[in-house]
């Protein structure tokens, strides 16, 4: 009963989603305040009304959209605090954690404002906007690290371990992926289990490493790294790519040779993406095709078992997919791109 009165509210919730009636009728307002006064008629009207205080165009939205998100993921995991099937949302949830430590070492890596790092987070994972805060106001990198490691937060383990080469090399981009490798080595480890649920959110995870690898071998071919220098940045665990397979990717030298090899994979459907756009090295539509193979993945999931709780996460993901549309309408919008082009950015689902 209690899978069935959870499944049921969210369902109730998924009601309100935007359709694509609604997202035709943000793209077609002239203005980004035309699109503040449309989402007001929307499930978003609480937090644009909020935002429309503190903030103006495209801030107002910026700001009402991490709410709205932070919002819902609080009220999901509330419906099954206490509950086996929480560990579901919190894997799910601990993605923003991993992308906000993300942005807060980023911006200190380059100096970039507290203003601005604060303004690029979306404090919906396990930790909170104060933690996230605190973090914020450290000097540099290591010391960021170093308060993690004080406060006993989790993600300083992998990051402790490579903050020394960072150091030397300073090289971001080592300490990135010791977090996703943290992120989805325990996710994996928590998912062992032969439940059904644990199976199907096992999978869409490795399908979540297969993409990410399948991305690195692309990027290291753009940009003449050899394979052997690639394999410290590749994850394991993936579904259904393994790293032999990514090392003879990226050994073919070239991204039309690479793709030839996942023509017996679920991902054959990058063999389709013409030659003409991925020319000079330009992988950002093999990448947005990934993309939309992971969300469209995920969603499934709320077509589903209806007695399984991996309807929550196929809510979550309709719902991350919701807002990054409703993103790229405002930003579209605020860089004056032609209405096709911006229906060619939306993923409707």
């Amino acid at each position: 009963m209690y899978v069935e009165y959870v499944n049921a509210r969210v369902h109730g919730m998924s009601s309100r989603l935007i359709t694509t009636h609604g997202f035709e009728r943000l793209i077609a307002q002239p203005s980004l305040e035309g699109i503040i006064t449309e989402l007001e008629k929307t499930p978003y009207r609480e937090e644009i009304v909020e935002a429309r205080i503190l903030h103006t165009g495209i801030s107002c939205i910026e700001y009402a959209l991490r709410k709205n998100l932070m919002n819902t993921y609080r009220k999901i995991l509330a419906l099954v605090e206490g509950e086996k099937p929480a560990r579901y949302i919190i894997i799910f949830l601990k993605k923003w954690d991993v992308q906000n430590i993300k942005t807060i070492i980023r911006g200190k890596n380059i100096q970039t404002s507290n203003e601005e790092i604060s303004g690029c987070l979306i404090p919906a994972g396990t930790l909170d906007e104060t933690t996230l805060i605190e973090l914020i106001k450290q000097p540099d990198v290591r010391a960021v690290v170093d308060m993690m490691a004080t406060w006993e937060i989790e993600y300083a383990v992998p990051l402790t371990r490579h903050i020394g080469e960072f150091s030397q090399r300073n090289e971001i981009g080592r300490l990135e992926y010791a977090l996703d490798e943290y992120y989805f080595e325990s996710s994996l480890r928590q998912l062992s289990g032969k439940r059904h649920d644990d199976k199907v959110v096992r999978d869409l995870i490795g399908t979540e490493i297969d993409i990410r690898n399948i991305k690195t071998a692309m990027m290291m071919i753009r940009d003449s790294v050899s394979a052997d220098e690639a394999a410290p940045f590749l994850l394991s665990g993936g579904k259904e790519i393994n790293n032999e397979l990514i090392h003879a990717m990226i050994g073919t030298k070239k991204i039309p040779d690479a793709l030839r090899l996942l023509e017996q994979t679920s991902y054959r459907f990058l063999l389709s993406v013409p030659d003409i756009e991925i020319s000079q090295g330009k992988i950002s539509v093999l990448e947005k095709e990934l993309d939309r193979f992971l969300i469209r993945n995920g969603i499934a999931m709320f077509r589903g078992d209806p007695l399984s709780f991996t309807i929550v996460i196929g809510y979550l993901w309709a719902k991350l997919n919701e807002i990054t549309n409703i993103r790229v309408i405002a930003r579209c919008r605020e860089t004056g791109m032609p209405d096709e082009l911006m229906e060619s950015e939306i993923f409707y689902v």
